[in-house]
């Protein structure tokens, strides 16, 4: 089945699992997806006999290896646009999910190595997720989410969830950024080159920090 909706699916559950080790159960993904949860069992019936998912009833998801390869593939589409959006044409950060999810459907695959190619093969987006890259293969290191840093911990900043714009623009007026170099004061504030930076209180489900 190659649909966006199909492409929808394996792309939630692989994010699921991207930044935390639980796999995704069927409410959850019913409720990512903003759809009825009957909706979501029948489709996931479909995806498991296309031997996408593996799934038993009323337990968790995971995708198969088919299943993380086709999710890795279309998540590579989005997370190159969403840079080269940023890089070439002056979007911001908050600004490049919705386009992205329109063209990662679009392009072909020699526009999007050329894009990848001119980008520099980037190994992360604008926000500090991993772009895999063409066999599938992704790059993280050791990471802590801001929630649960001790005081005093200090990091770079790995990765800002690009799920609310709002927040974005918040932690961008802040002068937080991917890459920043930062010490935990608490959950709600950081130290930046010597300044006390306070947070939206979102951000420290948010933020994911070097461990």
């Amino acid at each position: 089945m190659a649909s966006p909706a199909v492409d929808d699916y394996l792309k939630t559950i692989y994010h699921h699992t991207e930044w935390q080790t639980d796999r995704i159960t069927p409410s959850q993904l019913a409720g990512e997806l903003g759809l009825a949860p009957s909706s979501v069992t029948e489709m996931v019936q479909k995806l498991a006999t296309q031997g996408l998912v593996t799934h038993r009833p009323y337990g968790p998801i995971a995708l198969s290896e088919a299943g993380e390869h086709r999710a890795a593939a279309i998540i590579r589409r989005h997370r190159l646009i969403e840079t080269w959006l940023v890089r070439e044409f002056g979007y911001s950060w908050d600004e490049v999910h919705d386009e992205a999810e329109v063209l990662e459907h679009s392009i072909s695959d020699r526009l999007l190595e050329r894009i990848d190619e001119r980008l520099g093969y980037p190994r992360f987006d604008p926000h500090g997720d991993a772009i895999p890259d063409a066999s599938g293969h992704v790059h993280r290191e050791p990471f802590v989410l801001l929630a649960t840093a001790a005081p005093g911990h200090a990091g770079r900043v790995l990765r800002v969830s690009d799920r609310d714009p709002r927040l974005l623009r918040a932690m961008e007026a802040a002068g937080v950024s991917v890459g920043a170099d930062v010490t935990v004061t608490d959950a709600d504030t950081l130290r930046i080159g010597g300044d006390e930076v306070t947070l939206p209180a979102e951000a420290a489900g948010a933020v994911w920090l070097s461990a």
